[in-house]
């Protein structure tokens, strides 16, 4: 296997990017100081993740790279609507609690005023934005974020989701008005990671689903009296719909779930098909991609193709068929953080990629391209080695973007050749 390494050039010259298919060993946790696991990984099964999928096909779409800005722990972004075939404005936020809007033709960031505070630490601060679905009309946004407790719940943290009004667009002092709470996860813990936060609407518009990690404490999955380790299904107003699978469980907090038995979702995304999907971050080895249907649970901490991080085993998902077993798992990880489906749209950069759900890499500082099957499979398709920790992948319009972790994050456009 051939590794050909990045050349960083200067500001203002775009960065060629040769492609590379290695797999990765690291961490599974976004935390940069988690436990190494290129130890003892030699018996770990790689699933229908496999180097001969992986590295099936060599004649893959190539690009470089273009800076457009740089910011300090961007976590996620989202674009706004294209005004008069202009290039995208994005919406990017920093884990530290600013929001930005950037005019990715000139790089112009301008802060968005009113952002609520955020409890910045470990893996928590400010997380995901969307869109509302009628946001052309409403100007709503959603915003999810780590919030501190008060009083008994003090030294502890816990997810929230609001619905805010963005207002001054086309001013230089943005602001959000309105918020509403909309969701927060019950309850809060000690500890500052899992919090996963991932924010998605159904293609029609009508659901808002909601990622909530297991928040580091494993047993919260496969509790049905708490929201922690699963995937949330709502109204856009935060009302429960009737036909959530989980309604007549006896638990009023159960009647929010639509899959239980999950450890640390950072992508979720309906394919062309509208099938969701979303991927999942292993212990040591074990990073899943799950095709999420109603009603399913998905097995964690009871099953996983990795192991703990203290090397103790723990039962593949092949000991137990009654849980849902991922469609790819990944060992060595690949550390998935945000997950968009590339369709064309005004341009059309990567043809290639039409349908395929591109996957940004943490510790494999990687762009991982997964391809889906009719029989409800997938499987990896390309790699490429971005040389740095990828935070965020979003595709607008049939452009891709994508934005680096930690200080100095790069927001970049890949660009064909």
């Amino acid at each position: 296997m051939t590794i050909i390494s990045m050349q960083h050039l200067s500001t203002p010259l775009m960065l060629p990017i040769m492609i590379s298919a290695l797999l990765f060993s690291a961490p599974a946790c976004s935390n940069q100081t988690a436990v190494n696991t290129h130890e003892d990984l030699t018996d770990y099964r790689e699933g229908q993740a496999s180097a001969s999928e992986s590295l099936a096909s060599t004649e893959k779409p190539t690009f470089i790279t273009k800076k457009t800005a740089t910011f300090d722990e961007p976590w996620a972004m989202t674009a706004l609507p294209t005004v008069n075939n202009e290039p995208p404005k994005l919406l990017v936020t920093q884990k530290t609690g600013e929001l930005f809007i950037v005019d990715t033709a000139t790089g112009v960031k301008t802060s968005v005023n009113g952002v609520p505070k955020v409890a910045y630490g470990g893996q928590g601060g400010l997380g995901d934005i969307i869109l509302a679905p009628d946001f052309a009309t409403s100007n709503n946004i959603y915003i999810s974020y780590v919030e501190a407790g008060t009083g008994s719940d003090s030294n502890k943290f816990g997810a929230k989701v609001i619905k805010a009004t963005l207002t001054g667009l086309d001013t230089d002092a943005p602001r959000l008005q309105a918020i509403t709470p909309i969701w927060e996860q019950t309850p809060k813990l000690k500890g500052q990671g899992h919090y996963s936060h991932r924010l998605l609407f159904s293609p029609d518009g009508k659901y808002l689903y909601i990622s909530s990690g297991e928040r580091q404490e494993k047993t919260p999955a496969q509790d049905m009296s708490v929201n922690l380790g699963k995937i949330i299904r709502l109204h856009p107003d935060g009302s429960v719909p009737a036909d959530n699978p989980f309604a007549q469980n006896g638990s009023d907090i159960a009647t929010q779930f639509w899959t239980i038995g999950h450890r640390n979702i950072l992508g979720m995304a309906f394919d062309d098909k509208g099938r969701l999907w979303a991927h999942e971050m292993g212990p040591r080895g074990g990073d899943e991609f799950n095709l999420i249907e109603k009603g399913n649970n998905y097995g964690w901490p009871v099953v996983s193709n990795g192991r703990n991080y203290s090397g103790t085993d723990i039962p593949d998902h092949d000991t137990r068929p009654d849980f849902v077993a991922p469609k790819i798992s990944w060992t060595p990880v690949i550390s998935p953080s945000s997950m968009s489906i590339y369709q064309t749209g005004k341009y059309n950069d990567f043809p290639a990629w039409q349908g395929n759900a591109l996957i940004s890499g943490l510790s494999s500082k990687a762009l991982i391209v997964v391809k889906f099957a009719d029989n409800n499979g997938a499987a990896e398709r390309y790699r490429y080695d971005m040389g740095e920790r990828i935070r965020s992948v979003l595709t607008v319009d049939g452009q891709v973007w994508l934005l680096e972790d930690g200080d100095k994050g790069r927001l970049l456009q890949l660009l064909p050749r």
